[in-house]
């Protein structure tokens, strides 16, 4: 998704491998995210928005342990009024569905395959459910609010990736996909079609030739748009005056963690 938005920052993330600081919103994001993954490991009756309310302190101290980063970001003064917005947003959750009703079968995957063509795909799946009926529904958890005019080439790309990495690794297609946005208390859904995902396979195989063709050649060109307001890579940016560091080069470890991939990520 990083491509098709910017080639350029496909190649600092991907390629250059530059870390990105911390925003307060990422990490809020990853708060509400280990909530919620504690919750679903408690025995269902357990799963009460009281409880829910207690795991907030040890998901923050999980987070900020493995991310030491994080740990300034979050000043003393901050944790409280911070605590209380991951708090609200994960009460929100409670008003979209009522995790005491079923048992999810895994949550928080990383899911890794390759298509026919050595395209990897990697990404994180929030949550796998999965009905008596052997139905498989994919869910994403989103803390921000729901995508504007540009759902078709945002989410909906998300929703079709991870459905293709099921049929793929599976060998089901989805029944259903469900995007769970908690800022606005919205849900969205995709029910996803073979023919469909199979034509979006050969989209992914066309940019993983483009992403080839870029690493072959270094040129990874900048692709401006309101998004750049938001992106740290500005300042190295020469669509803003700044100066990429030299093209390290493709990869060439052989090892499948080092290699770049059309991969995506959930906030």
């Amino acid at each position: 998704m990083d491509f098709k938005q910017c080639p350029l920052k496909y190649r600092f993330r991907a390629i250059d491998r530059i870390p990105e600081p911390p925003s307060r919103r990422a990490v809020r994001g990853t708060v509400v995210h280990a909530v919620l993954e504690d919750l679903y490991g408690l025995p269902a009756a357990e799963r009460l928005p009281e409880r829910a309310d207690a795991l907030v302190p040890a998901a923050w101290a999980r987070v900020r342990d493995g991310q030491p980063e994080v740990a300034g970001l979050i000043t003393d003064q901050q944790l409280d009024p911070f605590l209380h917005e991951v708090r609200t947003l994960v009460r929100r959750y409670y008003r979209l569905e009522d995790p005491t009703r079923f048992d999810p079968e895994s949550c928080e995957v990383r899911v890794e395959t390759e298509l026919e063509d050595g395209a990897p795909l990697r990404g994180f799946v929030d949550r796998i459910d999965i009905a008596p009926t052997g139905a498989l529904r994919i869910v994403d958890y989103k803390t921000g609010r729901v995508p504007g005019p540009d759902y078709e080439t945002t989410a909906l790309f998300q929703l079709k990736f991870y459905a293709l990495m099921m049929l793929r690794t599976r060998g089901l297609v989805p029944a259903q996909l469900r995007l769970i946005y908690l800022a606005d208390e919205q849900i969205l859904t995709y029910t996803p079609d073979e023919r469909e995902l199979l034509r979006f396979e050969r989209t992914l195989s066309a940019l993983w030739a483009a992403i080839l063709e870029a690493g072959r050649t270094g040129v990874f060109p900048p692709n401006t748009s309101r998004l750049c307001s938001y992106c740290d890579y500005k300042p190295l940016c020469p669509a803003f005056g700044g100066t990429p560091p030299p093209y390290p080069g493709w990869p060439t470890s052989g090892r499948r963690q080092d290699t770049p991939s059309a991969e995506t990520a959930s906030e």
